[in-house]
Formats: structure tokens, C-alpha cells, sequence
């Protein structure tokens, strides 16, 4: 008999567009690939306002995460950082997850975790992977300040990566992520250590190493021979 074992990883798609009208569309794209989870990264917009904000993630009505992300880890908000806040701390009432810099200040992240949605404490490096006790200290402490852990680094080697796997085996509501294509082995390797969430492009790419939907799909259900 054949079984599929389906991965209890979450699939997340990010939606990168800098128009709110064209967000619905890829959303509905997204959705229709397999996601479980759409990312609305909200830094991406030309114009952010909470008002059309809202009324996309509620025609939407779909599991999301709402990001905000700023420029020194990749993101693209222009605005104050008062600003940003402010659209979080909004959008925590009514998506499932917020994602928040690890470096953003206490007391903002402390505003945000009393919104209902879920807060993703997140640490990107672009440029290295650091040794791993440090990537202990920075799980966490993000650990201590929301609901789920999230770091990403950018591998020189093969052994950085093994890096990431190694957090992954340690800590549980832990997103870890090796980036490039080096590292893109482990946002499927993610599932085997029940990460929470992984993250594969649909029509928007926005980080190195991430593979596609269908792959992705395809590489976390396998099936299971029983005589």
C-alpha cells in the first residue's frame, strides 16, 4: 500500500509589489500554487496605508504574514520608523502573524505582541554566518521577545549551512534559513526538523536560494511504501 506523508511545515509566499492593485492578483496566483501562508510584504508598496491595506488582507482572507521590512535587513520602507510601527502594530489585529526585526527597539515589539497575531522575531545577515553560539544569543533572545524565532544567513561554505541545520535541530518554533543556492537545500530540510514555516517564491522572489511553489511542494510530501 502507498501512503503520502504530508510535511507539517508551512509553505509562505511572499508578495512583493509595489502597487496594493496588484497584490489580489498575485495573492490569488499564490494561493492557487499551494500556499499555506501568504507573506504581504507591505514595504514594498509605493504608498502604505493601513486603510487599503486592510481591505486587501480582508478581500484576501487568507492566512498571512504582514511585514514591514526595513532597509538595513533587505527591506524597502521608506518612511519613519514610528511609521512602520504603527502599521504593524494595525495589522497585528488582523493577520495570523507579524514579522518584526530582531533589532527593532523593545518597547515597539512589546506594542506589537499585544495585537492578536503571532509575532515572528526575525535576524537577517547578508553578508555571513556567524559561529554558532552566536546564532544561539540572537535565537534566543528572540525567543524572549515573540512567538517564533526567525534567522537568515548567507553561507561562504558548506559548513555554514550545516549551521543552520544545527539550530534547526535545537530549537523548536524556529525558522532558520541558509541563503544562496548553497543554502537553498535548507528551506526543504527545514520541514524534517518541524520548522513552522518555510518560504518558496511564486511570482516574487525576494531572497536569494529561494526555490519555487511546485518544487518546493514537490520535495516536502513524500510517499511511503507499507507492505
Amino acid at each position: 500500500m502507498k501512503r503520502t506523508e504530508y510535511s507539517q511545515t508551512k509553505i509562505a509566499i511572499p508578495i512583493f509589489q509595489k502597487e496594493i492593485k496588484d497584490v489580489l492578483d498575485v495573492a490569488e496566483d499564490c494561493i492557487k500554487k499551494g500556499a499555506d501562508i501568504l507573506e504581504f510584504r507591505i514595504d514594498a508598496l509605493n504608498n502604505p496605508n493601513f486603510k487599503d491595506i486592510k481591505q486587501t488582507i480582508e478581500e484576501i482572507n487568507f492566512p498571512m504574514i504582514v511585514t514591514n521590512r526595513i532597509q538595513s535587513e533587505g527591506g524597502s520602507f521608506k518612511g519613519s520608523e514610528k511609521e512602520r510601527i504603527e502599521l504593524l502594530k494595525k495589522c497585528s489585529n488582523i493577520v495570523e502573524y507579524i514579522d518584526v526585526e530582531l533589532q527593532t527597539d523593545d518597547k515597539y515589539i512589546k506594542q506589537i505582541n499585544k495585537g492578536k497575531a503571532k509575532t515572528i522575531i526575525s535576524y537577517h545577515d547578508f553578508k555571513k554566518t556567524p559561529e554558532l553560539e552566536e546564532i544561539y544569543y540572537i535565537v534566543e533572545k528572540e525567543k524572549k521577545l515573540g512567538n517564533i524565532a526567525k534567522v537568515a544567513f548567507m553561507p561562504q561554505n558548506l559548513e555554514d549551512t550545516l549551521k543552520v541545520l544545527a539550530i534547526l535541530s535545537h530549537y523548536d518554533n524556529t525558522i532558520a534559513i541558509s541563503m544562496n543556492e548553497l543554502g537553498s537545500y535548507t528551506r526543504v530540510m527545514a520541514s524534517k526538523f518541524n520548522s513552522p514555516i518555510t518560504f518558496a517564491a511564486g511570482r516574487d522572489v525576494t531572497a536569494s536560494g529561494q526555490i519555487d511553489i511546485e518544487t518546493m511542494k514537490e520535495l516536502l510530501n513524500i510517499n511511503i511504501e507499507i507492505e
